[in-house]
């Protein structure tokens, strides 16, 4: 039988806040701007891919030309005007769900694509630092997501085995870095639903934060 679930670690765009949505569309406005044309499918892999591996990918697909770096400027621009205009939106039941893990005594972490210093005042805005363990952010590590660098890194830091832990992700990339990891990962779907392949790293679905309790 598995151990009992010790810490809980959330990925941060799309999980907890809602925010990936941006980062796609804008992605994919600002593609069309730059004069490339690919299917909103191929914009919706680079959710939670590091940098150093959506670069490759992008030239591969649209020609070893292509400017990530001048794309990746463009849309952080606009990700960054539309959260300082509309505010940071939290997922819900986010508030719920960290307080109910806190009561229960299982650490609560996040481990995310986002530096640690806007992660946190982002956090620290909404409301949810508070009840959260640590902040852990690829920028500290060798390797982001999918590599699995940065939930290994949250384990450390949270002094929990990896099979102890629970990852809670919304993407592809974020599964497979958790899973790869050795955490038990659940998947609370955003913008897509688990593909076979994806579905095959899970262990377990919800359609909400606060359904994750049926997993601890």
């Amino acid at each position: 039988m598995a151990e009992k679930i010790k810490a809980v670690i959330f990925d941060l765009d799309g999980t907890l806040i809602d925010t990936e949505k941006y980062y796609v569309n804008f992605g994919y406005e600002v593609l069309q701007e730059m004069g490339y044309h690919c299917r909103m499918e191929e914009v919706l892999k680079l959710r939670s891919l590091n940098y150093k591996f959506a670069e490759p990918y992008m030239q591969q697909l649209l020609g070893e030309d292509f400017d990530f770096m001048e794309f990746r400027r463009r849309r952080r621009e606009r990700v960054v005007a539309a959260l300082e205009q509309k505010g940071i939106e939290k997922k819900p039941h986010a508030d719920e769900i960290l307080k109910y893990l806190r009561e229960h005594g299982i650490l609560c972490a996040v481990a995310t694509a986002t530096d640690t210093k806007r992660a946190t005042e982002y956090l620290r805005e909404i409301g949810l630092a508070e009840h959260l363990d640590r902040i852990i952010s690829v920028t500290i590590v060798p390797r982001g997501k999918p590599k699995p660098d940065v939930y290994l890194e949250a384990c450390r830091q949270l002094g929990e085995k990896p099979e102890n832990c629970m990852a809670v992700e919304d993407s592809p990339n974020g599964v497979k870095s958790a899973y790869d990891a050795g955490l038990r990962v659940v998947m609370v779907p955003d913008l897509t639903k688990p593909d076979e392949e994806t579905a095959q790293m899970l262990y377990g679905v919800s359609d909400t934060l606060w359904g994750i309790r049926k997993f601890l």
